[in-house]
């Protein structure tokens, strides 16, 4: 039998993903807001064949400004800037649910696609964080079952809003003068627990139909919002076992939902940290844990495990008595897998900030390219991926060296595609079908892996 491809997802983020890596002499502390930083970034992601490319986002200034790079572009302003200067590599954005409205950002999301040639994607958050709740005129942030209940109704309307128009609606009829059928435009009327929506769309169906739909929480809210929507999660395991029983979780719980689990891809994050040896690469791993400015991370810290400041000391391990998951309305899961990984290898705060430095809690691997490439082997093969989101601790050069150095080998493996081919949407580079529209009588056939 065929072995289905390997999805590689490049997960860009300024200088890279260490908090560190502006200050090292080859990075440009400015890059965050220079399109030229992203159009390489975005070009060499298409040499290496990636999948698709992924911006975060969060409609707050996060952190201390004296940390990292902070602010960052508009997501979806800036991928379609990219999509110009790309032709193949898919462009995902993350847009929250829980700020902004169906209707606004179902017609961005459309045009993205249009404009790109059916390559858009959305990461679909629904937004930690009292600061950002604060910004949209709350004195907190909701509670998280009820930011996952909006975010559904939010997601139903928004495909009733990208099925408004069917996809032979526009006519172009210059000799009877018609150019669309009015019978084919079908406006949503939805009324639900947390949005009416009365009109069609003031754009026409795109060339996905909708773009692909991504999502990023592993809590048990995220897991049965993945499963009833999500075509590819992004989540973050710090072991090969915790990764596989998430993967089989989540794949039970998306036939549970009466969908095919083939039609969900599951995309840990690894953040490699190539070296020639792994003494090089273990060497730039602690250059940039040296980096680290530790005021900064006590304070990320405190804020994701809710403790008062001053809580922490730097060489003591986390205290006990923290909440418990079902007690914390931010980031659930995050705080689950930091405070895991803490307790599971005993680590004082100061090393549990080394840890965290590169990927935030996502998997950090150092060693050579073949090393890495075996670990990514491992976890395909072995039932705990369907691919991966590469997140290069520095920028431009990690995310060079994987694919100068890493991308030939997973081609050489039989593992990942040595160019494109003729399938040009993302859906298609996912094996995805195109959803057919709700209106529509005669389904799309399915697009084969």
């Amino acid at each position: 039998m065929t072995r289905p491809p390997l999805h590689l997802n490049a997960f860009l983020m300024n200088t890279g993903h260490h908090e560190a890596s502006w200050r090292l002499p080859e990075s440009d502390p400015h890059a965050h807001t220079d399109l030229a930083h992203y159009v390489r970034l975005a070009r060499t992601a298409e040499r290496g064949t990636f999948d698709s490319l992924f911006l975060a986002d969060g409609p707050h200034l996060w952190g201390s400004v004296a940390q990292r790079p902070a602010g960052a572009l508009e997501p979806l302003t800036l991928l379609t800037a990219l999509a110009t200067a790309t032709e193949h590599v898919g462009l995902i954005a993350t847009a929250s649910t829980s700020y902004n409205s169906p209707y606004n950002l179902a017609r961005r999301f459309a045009s993205l696609d249009i404009v790109s040639g059916g390559r858009a994607g959305w990461n679909i958050v629904t937004t930690a964080g009292a600061d950002a709740a604060r910004n949209f005129g709350l004195d907190a942030e909701p509670a998280h079952a009820e930011r996952y209940a909006r975010a559904a109704d939010f997601l139903d309307v928004a495909r009733k809003l990208w099925d408004s128009w069917e996809d032979d609606a526009v006519v172009a009829d210059k000799a009877a003068g018609v150019w669309g059928d009015d019978a084919k435009i079908h406006p949503p009327r939805h009324e639900g627990p947390y949005f009416r929506v009365e009109g069609a769309l003031n754009v026409p169906r795109s060339p996905q139909g909708h773009p692909l739909l991504v999502q990023a929480g592993s809590s048990e809210d995220g897991k049965a919002f993945a499963a009833r929507y999500a075509e590819a999660v992004f989540t973050a395991q710090q072991t090969f076992e915790d990764a596989r029983a998430f993967y089989t979780d989540l794949k039970a719980r998306t036939a549970a939902a009466g969908r095919d689990p083939g039609h969900v891809k599951v995309l840990p994050g690894i953040v490699p940290v190539i070296g020639s040896t792994r003494a090089e690469a273990r060497a730039l791993e602690q250059l940039l844990e040296d980096h680290i400015v530790h005021r900064h991370g006590v304070a990320n810290l405190e804020r994701l495990l809710q403790l008062p400041s001053g809580t922490l000391e730097l060489d003591r391990e986390l205290p006990a008595g923290l909440p418990s998951e079902d007690a914390v309305e931010g980031a659930k899961s995050r705080y689950t897998l930091v405070v895991g990984l803490a307790r599971r290898e005993r680590l004082t705060v100061r090393r549990l900030i080394g840890r965290l430095g590169g990927g935030r809690g996502h998997l950090t691997f150092a060693g050579t390219p073949e090393q890495v490439a075996d670990a990514i082997e491992t976890w395909f093969t072995g039932g705990a991926a369907d691919g991966f989101n590469i997140m290069p601790p520095v920028l431009p050069s990690g995310l060079e060296a994987f694919v100068d150095h890493v991308v030939p080998l997973l081609r050489a493996r039989g593992l990942l595609r040595t160019e494109y081919g003729p399938r040009r949407t993302l859906r298609e580079r996912y094996g995805l079908p195109r959803p057919a529209n709700r209106y529509t009588t005669s389904p799309t056939s399915p697009v084969l892996a």
